[in-house]
């Protein structure tokens, strides 16, 4: 259920794209409550989730080829390629130009799929505020896994039922091929109508990216892939006050997330939020 201003506010969501009103839908079908302080923030969340799904289908669609962080490679105009196979933004290079350069030259470029969703994150993020916001926002960019990046704030809930398009998901290879481990399991965005983007796979459903890893086990091996129960997305609310200027990167650190109580722990580490859900 999607409460907006403690219920006073009531949502008509006509107007909007078809896939805000999907996820709309599915939130408000939800037996979770979702809680927003105003429409302004349900709406922030919507666009920047349909971003990232516009986002991982540009990706898809770009010469960007796979590879594992030893044979990573990136536009050297725009980025230094670091020791462990990430990218950090060059000096004098505005974050919103290296982060479309990838999409408009991407034969330049191979990563893996780690790099890759931080990627889709970025520009989703990117065409929602605008370049002048994510360049203030974002000016020591460095692409590595979005494990490792605290820039937006991102969330994890344990509960995959409660996934939505433009959530981060994950399928885990348990028996994977020693030889290969590149595909020990595949980072990927949940897409509307229950497809995955994944980097090296493409889009498709559950069965195509289990499929896929299924290839690279151990000879003999019965254990198949699966997804694992979280899915995670940034911090929506901290973007767009930070965005609009009412919320410093220190003050994030403290605020208070709109999301549903009582239903689960929630716990920090650093400035990721992890949230466990109660049977």
């Amino acid at each position: 259920m999607i409460i907006v201003a403690g219920g006073s506010v009531m949502v008509d969501p006509s107007g909007w794209t078809a896939l805000e009103r999907e996820i709309y839908a599915q939130k408000q079908a939800s037996s979770k409550s979702y809680n927003y302080d105003s429409l302004e923030a349900l709406r922030f969340e919507l666009k920047l989730r349909e971003a990232i799904v516009e986002a991982s289908r540009g990706l898809d669609k770009s010469a960007a080829a796979f590879e594992t962080f030893r044979k990573s490679r990136c536009n050297p105009a725009y980025w230094t390629r670091t020791s462990e196979g990430g990218f950090r933004l060059r000096d004098n290079v505005r974050p919103s130009d290296a982060i479309r350069d990838i999409y408009t030259n991407g034969q330049l470029y191979g990563f893996e799929c780690a790099t890759a969703i931080i990627i889709v994150l970025y520009k989703g993020v990117l065409e929602t505020i605008g370049s002048d916001s994510f360049n203030r926002l974002f000016g020591d960019l460095y692409l590595f896994a979005w494990q490792h990046d605290s820039d937006l704030r991102l969330i994890t809930e344990y509960n995959k039922s409660e996934s939505y398009p433009g959530d981060v998901q994950y399928f885990k290879n348990p028996d994977v091929n020693p030889k290969v481990m590149e595909w020990q399991g595949e980072n990927v965005i949940r897409m509307p109508g229950q497809l995955f983007f994944g980097h090296g796979i493409g889009i498709g459903n559950a069965d195509k990216i289990i499929a896929k890893l299924n290839r690279h086990r151990k000879p003999g091996s019965t254990v198949s892939a699966y997804m694992l129960d979280e899915s995670t997305y940034p911090n929506f609310f901290y973007l767009q006050q930070a965005a609009g200027g009412r919320m410093t990167r220190a003050e994030s650190e403290h605020a208070e997330l709109p999301i549903a109580a009582g239903h689960g722990v929630v716990a920090r580490i650093g400035l990721r939020t992890m949230l466990y859900h109660l049977p």
